[in-house]
C-alpha cells in the first residue's frame, strides 16, 4: 500500500513538472504573408513579416485570427468552417498547398511562410476567388447528373442503389473544391485551360452514377482534349497535395485509358442529348 502510495505521489510530481517544461516548449513563430490587394492602385506586392507566440495544439487558422484580432485587422484571408469540408481557407505553405484550419504549427519550421494559391483571382493578400473558377469548371464539364428523364417525380421513391456502389461514388464526391490540386500542378500553369483533377475527378464519378444517362462518347467529347485528360503530363502533385486523400492518379489513369479507348475504338455511340464540347465553354 506504501509502494502504491509513492508511486501515486511520484506521478503527480511528474505531472506538476511537466507542466512548466510544455509551456517552455511554446516558440515565438515568425510568419511571413505575402501581402497585396489588387484593388488598391498603390499596393505593392510585399512579404510582410509577424511575431506570433504559438499556443497547443495551435493551427494556422488560429494563427491568423490572431493576427487579425490583435495585430493587423487589414489582413485578408478566408475561412468558413474550420473543419476541412469547406476547402476555403486553401493556400501556400512554405509554397505547398495546403488547408489552414488542417495544418498545425508545430509541424511547421519557427519561420515560415504563406502565400495565396496561385492560378486563381486574386482577392487580397491569402483571398482567392476559387468559387469563380469552380463555377466555371462545372459548367464547362457538365458536373450535375443528367438523367434519363426530364421530368422527375419529387414524390416518387428512389430506386435503391447497391452499397457497395454508393460507397464508390462517395469516396470520389468528398472533394471540398479546395484548389489545391489545381494549384499544384504544373501542366495548370503551362496551360490555363487544362481542366485539372478536379474536373476528372468529377466526370469519374457521374461515370459511375446509374442514374447519368451520359456513355463515354459523351465523356470524350468533354475530356477527350489535350485541355482534358490527354494533357495531364503525370507530375501527380494533384494527388501529393490532396487534403482529402482523394485517388486522384487513380482517376487519371482510369479516364485517361476509357478515353482512349473511346477515340480509337469508338465504342459507343453519344447519346442523343448533346453534351456540349470542352473548346466550346470558356471560364471567363
Amino acid at each position: 500500500m506504501a509502494d502504491t502510495t509513492q508511486q501515486m505521489a511520484a506521478a503527480e510530481e511528474k505531472k506538476e513538472d511537466a507542466v512548466p517544461q510544455q509551456a517552455k516548449a511554446h516558440r515565438m513563430l515568425q510568419v511571413s504573408i505575402l501581402r497585396y490587394n489588387p484593388a488598391d492602385p498603390d499596393s505593392v506586392p510585399h512579404l510582410q513579416t509577424y511575431s506570433v507566440s504559438e499556443t497547443d495544439s495551435m493551427t494556422l487558422y488560429i494563427l491568423l485570427n490572431e493576427l487579425r484580432d490583435t495585430q493587423d485587422p487589414s489582413l485578408q484571408f478566408d475561412f468558413v468552417c474550420r473543419a476541412g469540408i469547406c476547402g476555403s481557407c486553401a493556400m501556400l505553405v512554405n509554397g505547398k498547398p495546403t488547408l489552414a484550419c488542417r495544418c498545425l504549427t508545430r509541424d511547421l519550421p519557427d519561420h515560415f511562410t504563406l502565400a495565396p494559391l496561385p492560378g486563381f483571382e486574386l482577392i487580397g493578400d491569402l483571398s482567392v476567388n476559387t468559387g469563380k473558377w469552380m463555377r466555371g469548371m462545372s459548367e464547362r464539364i457538365q458536373s450535375w447528373c443528367h438523367l434519363n428523364d426530364d421530368n422527375v417525380n419529387l414524390s416518387k421513391i428512389e430506386t435503391p442503389m447497391d452499397p457497395h456502389l454508393a460507397e464508390e461514388i462517395y469516396l470520389l464526391d468528398r472533394c471540398v473544391e479546395c484548389g489545391c490540386c489545381v494549384a499544384s500542378c504544373g501542366n495548370f500553369r503551362m496551360r490555363p485551360d487544362f481542366v485539372g483533377a478536379v474536373a476528372i475527378n468529377k466526370i469519374s464519378r457521374f461515370r459511375l452514377d446509374p442514374r447519368d444517362h451520359r456513355n463515354d462518347a459523351d465523356y470524350y467529347e468533354i475530356l477527350g482534349t489535350e485541355s482534358g485528360v490527354f494533357g495531364c503530363m503525370s507530375l501527380l502533385a494533384c494527388h501529393d497535395f490532396c487534403p482529402k486523400d482523394l485517388p486522384l492518379k487513380t482517376q487519371i489513369a482510369f479516364m485517361r485509358r476509357k478515353m482512349a479507348e473511346q477515340g480509337i475504338m469508338g465504342k459507343e455511340e453519344p447519346s442523343l442529348k448533346r453534351v456540349i464540347p470542352l473548346r466550346e465553354l470558356k471560364l471567363d
